[in-house]
């Protein structure tokens, strides 16, 4: 038992959730990570798990401070999710939700690359349920192209570990690096899934769509998973300290201008990742530190907006801001926890953002990357204006819309009660997260200069908001829709592809027409029914009409994802 994955566990586990009846499922679901989580403290440090396949050697499960604080963080996410999601009744969203966080768990404890591919797949296939279950036709078209995103960056990856194994010999998953063609080929698929510059758009296209309570799971795993990868394989890799930096300025841009509120929450998430990438391509002790740290808190307080927008859709039926306004008479509770995920995502001064983001900012600035660290004071700025003020400000204050409702159900305000703890806590005593990062950690975040500094910082933001806001220069909150990059090759391509299928019909018309005068003739020449030795009579390669049929199956996705 001490050398079993333990998000094996949790996928075995969530197998027998669509078999139990509705108390006694929520009672298991609510056990099975807890239990998981006793497990993992038992488990010794090291690899285990090993076993030879095809000459090579498979580490199903490695124990290290790196692998350990993704593993508490994500066990800790499942049960709050599993909270948050009680009310719901579908057993399939509560099914395929454990089994994309298992697979994720399963990955950050893979000691080898074949392990990560096969978790890596498997949170692309879970979790497009939990964007299908929405049930509506821009649902199911963002979880196509988000299906077809997530597993094509799994082929990516596997493409990059049999290069990986050509040149090495093996398929440890340990440092990586950029010097070789597989390392290369292996940063793009992890690029893909944290969502970098230009591979961004599944994740405002999908987390949007998805159910109230999908959208808080798909918030927690797929991209920080992503994040402990490049930890994992690419820490010090100068490459990622532009791409981070990058990260964290453009979305707030989108944010701003944005009227779906759980679309700028996604846009603030793809500010946050960069923050992480930033810390991992520095690459000094601190800085993956940083990363790991405001990878943990970043998961709470992401989950906690989300939660609180998610709260706010299922009791209105929307979260558009040019709807909604005044409800903090309606829902005192939801709004309290939104503000508490508000401060801590802009990191305020005894909140979690503060103690995590500062380790980032304080070694890029230690490390001599001065304009980084000027783009990072920017974007800290740019996240409070658009999360930490847009957020709550147009949900639950603003203009009265005049929308009443209940407030949250129960159990979704416990689930939002244990984040904003958690939010709270680490803001207030940073120590026990301190002590489970991967390196020993000797710094102070509480001082006066950098408290102050942070404060002068985050009342600027609120002075610009609210000076824009009275003078009407800040965007108005519109019914719009808002085009990212994704557009101009979608549209493109789409209008390329439907061109070339339109040609391509008419062509294999022309040619089956032709192509069955000659057949006939052929065939009789050739005595097809009675000689097995001619053209039609022989065995083909299998392998061949594979890769022909993958070729037109990969031709109809991609036209299928620029639609």
């Amino acid at each position: 038992m001490n050398e079993i994955n333990p998000g094996l566990l949790i996928i075995l586990g969530a197998l027998l959730v669509p078999v139990l009846p509705g108390l006694l499922r929520s009672a298991y679901m609510l056990a099975l990570p807890v239990a998981v989580f006793l497990y993992l403290l038992g488990l010794p440090m090291g690899e285990l798990g090993q076993f030879e396949m095809f000459d090579m050697t498979l580490t199903t499960l490695r124990i290290d401070k790196l692998s350990l604080i993704f593993g508490y963080i994500f066990l800790l996410a499942t049960f709050i999710g599993v909270i948050y999601a009680l009310h719901v009744g579908d057993w399939l969203q509560h099914t395929t939700g454990l089994m994309y966080a298992g697979a994720a768990i399963g990955a950050v404890f893979a000691g080898d690359l074949i392990t990560l591919f096969v978790c890596w797949e498997l949170t692309a296939i879970a979790s497009v349920f939990l964007i299908w279950a929405a049930g509506t036709k821009s649902a199911h078209d963002a979880g196509m192209r988000y299906l077809i995103i997530q597993v094509a960056s799994g082929v990516i990856l596997l493409a990059g570990i049999v290069f990986f194994y050509r040149e090495t010999g093996g398929i440890a998953f340990n440092a990586i690096g950029i010097d070789t063609l597989a390392g290369k080929i292996i940063l793009v698929a992890f690029g893909i899934k944290c969502a970098f510059p230009f591979m961004h758009n599944w994740l405002q296209d999908a987390y949007p769509e998805a159910t109230v309570t999908g959208t808080v799971m798909l918030s927690a795993f797929t991209t920080k998973l992503a994040v402990y990868a490049l930890a994992r394989g690419y820490a010090g890799t100068d490459l990622l300290i532009p791409i981070g930096t990058v990260m964290t300025a453009f979305p707030i841009f989108y944010a701003v201008i944005e009227n779906d509120l759980r679309r700028v929450l996604a846009y603030s998430l793809n500010n946050q990742l960069g923050f992480m990438v930033v810390g991992i391509g520095i690459g000094t002790e601190m800085a993956v530190n940083g990363a790991a740290a405001h990878a943990f808190c970043h998961i709470l307080y992401k989950a906690l907006l989300f939660m609180s927008m998610g709260a706010v859709l299922y009791r209105v039926g929307t979260v558009k801001g040019s709807e909604l306004g005044g409800l903090y008479r309606s829902m005192p509770w939801t709004a309290g926890f939104c503000m508490v995920g508000a401060a801590s995502i802009s990191a305020f001064p005894l909140f979690s953002g503060f103690v995590s983001k500062s380790l980032i900012m304080t070694e890029a600035l230690k490390g001599g990357y001065f304009y980084v660290w000027l783009t990072l004071l920017f974007a800290s700025a740019g996240v409070f204006h658009h999360s930490g003020i847009k957020i709550p400000y147009f949900a639950f204050f603003a203009h009265d819309s005049g929308k009443r409702c209940k407030e949250a159900p129960m159990n979704m305000l416990i689930a939002m009660g244990i984040a904003a703890f958690f939010c709270i806590g680490i803001g207030v005593y940073p120590a026990p997260l301190y002590a489970i990062l991967p390196y020993s950690v000797d710094y102070v975040p509480y001082t006066v200069e950098h408290v102050v500094t942070q404060l002068q910082l985050l009342m600027f933001s609120a002075l610009a908001f609210a000076v824009l806001m009275r003078t009407g220069i800040y965007p108005p909150e519109l019914r719009s829709t808002n085009l990212d990059t994704d557009w101009f090759y979608r549209k493109l391509g789409y209008n390329v592809g439907s061109t070339l299928l339109l040609l391509g019909g008419d062509a294999v018309k022309f040619v089956a027409a032709q192509g069955g005068n000659a057949f006939r003739v052929f065939e009789r020449r050739l005595h097809f029914h009675h000689n097995p030795d001619g053209l039609f009579g022989r065995t083909w390669p299998t392998g061949l009409m594979a890769f022909w049929a993958t070729v037109m199956l990969g031709g109809y996705l991609l036209v299928f994802y620029f639609r």
